[in-house]
């Protein structure tokens, strides 16, 4: 079962997370970003996962596609969250 809390909760940390990843020059920060997600996702509510991954078990875990991987999680999460 998936809920808000749990929506909330991932669309809270992804959108910051990709704010500040967006913006960064520095490959550590980018690179220590990754890391943090990969690990929030590996605890993350599995359905909620399963479905924001659409069957890629590689979401969120790929370094040449995390930036649009982020980009899709936080608009799919904002989708579930506000309807848009």
């Amino acid at each position: 079962m998936i809920t808000r809390d749990a929506i909330e909760t991932a669309y809270s940390f992804f959108h910051q997370k990709l704010r500040v990843y967006e913006h960064s020059t520095m490959e550590w920060q980018r690179d220590d970003i990754e890391y943090a997600i990969e690990q929030y996702v590996a605890d993350m509510n599995d359905e909620l996962y399963d479905k924001i991954a659409d069957g890629n078990d590689r979401f969120l875990r790929d370094h040449q596609h995390f930036e649009n991987d982020m980009n899709s999680a936080v608009n799919q999460l904002e989708t579930m969250l506000f309807g848009n």
